[in-house]
């Protein structure tokens, strides 16, 4: 096992003991929120079928309203969970932020004199103040949001085989070449991210130093020296935004396009099925849908 990985693992073990675990409960009240939330979004395409081959063909008006009910309610279930799952988890996101900031803070004022020597004051503020911001993910909606896209993409697989199981095995095989696409970028974007907070905090330090004395930079005529280290700095965090932007683009083509040949393939094929009466048109009807539904979380 390599250095870096061992590092990592240490660091995701203690995450998950000194942040997931002692916020277990909301965590899990999360997730309900979340599973409750998927679900109801289901509702609807599973609705089109059922108002094309049940209502709309056999001409029955008295199910209309049943249906819109049904649907009204799945939809006034989404709005609610996800306010409530925004409101809880995102508020005890920023709880952690502020008291992880509290405790880095803490932990430098107790450094030796020597450490503040080596670095700029104003790079151990820039990294005190936003090096917690990660955390949010963890606490807020960003680990729910995951678990709750997975769900999503199982659950919508099931229900894709359940319509046509060889239109979803059709639809696969984008996705698995998405899946290595994205993985060969994202060896090359993560390493780009973590400098970019470390370019940041030196820019960052040396501009609040500069300013704070400014006295002295014009006491000495410094004025063009700093002006060509700060330009330098900013040319240094554009290059490393130009790269992650050049990387990230890849990726979002990647998948516009992808999607839109299995969407044209599922569409042609679909048209095939339903003229040569193979499928109804309320069975293909919510596939679109649900498609939609399985590559967006499947994709993250």
């Amino acid at each position: 096992m390599s250095k870096t990985t061992k590092t990592s693992l240490n660091s995701i073990q203690y995450a998950f003991k000194s942040i997931i675990w002692p916020r277990r409960k909301l965590l899990f009240l999360g997730l309900i929120l979340i599973v409750i939330n998927r679900l109801a979004g289901l509702v609807l395409p599973g609705a089109s079928k059922y108002l094309i081959d049940n209502i709309i063909t056999p001409g029955n008006l008295d199910l209309l309203q049943y249906l819109l009910m049904a649907v009204g309610a799945a939809v006034a279930v989404q709005a609610i969970t996800s306010f409530f799952l925004t409101k809880l988890l995102s508020v005890e996101a920023q709880k952690l932020i502020a008291e992880l900031r509290v405790k880095v803070h803490r932990q430098v004022i107790q450094l030796p004199l020597h450490y503040f020597d080596d670095h700029k004051s104003g790079e151990v503020v820039s990294r005190i103040m936003n090096d917690v911001e990660g955390v949010r993910n963890l606490v807020g909606t960003g680990l729910v949001q995951l678990i709750g896209g997975i769900l999503t993409a199982i659950l919508s697989l099931i229900l894709l085989i359940n319509i046509s199981p060889s239109l979803t095995g059709f639809a696969l095989l984008p996705l698995i070449l998405f899946a290595v696409i994205s993985t060969q970028a994202f060896k090359f974007i993560r390493p780009i991210f973590r400098e970019r907070s470390k370019i940041q905090a030196e820019v960052t330090g040396r501009l609040t130093e500069s300013i704070g004395g400014i006295r002295v930079v014009k006491g000495f005529n410094a004025e063009e020296f700093e002006l060509t280290t700060f330009e330098s700095g900013v040319d240094r965090i554009f290059q490393n935004v130009k790269k992650t932007l050049t990387s990230t683009s890849l990726i979002t083509s990647s998948a516009t396009l992808l999607l839109g040949v299995a969407s044209t393939a599922i569409m042609g094929l679909g048209a095939y099925r339903i003229i040569e009466g193979l499928m109804t048109v309320g069975t293909f009807s919510p596939l679109r849908f649900i498609w939609d539904l399985w590559w967006r979380p499947s994709c993250r």
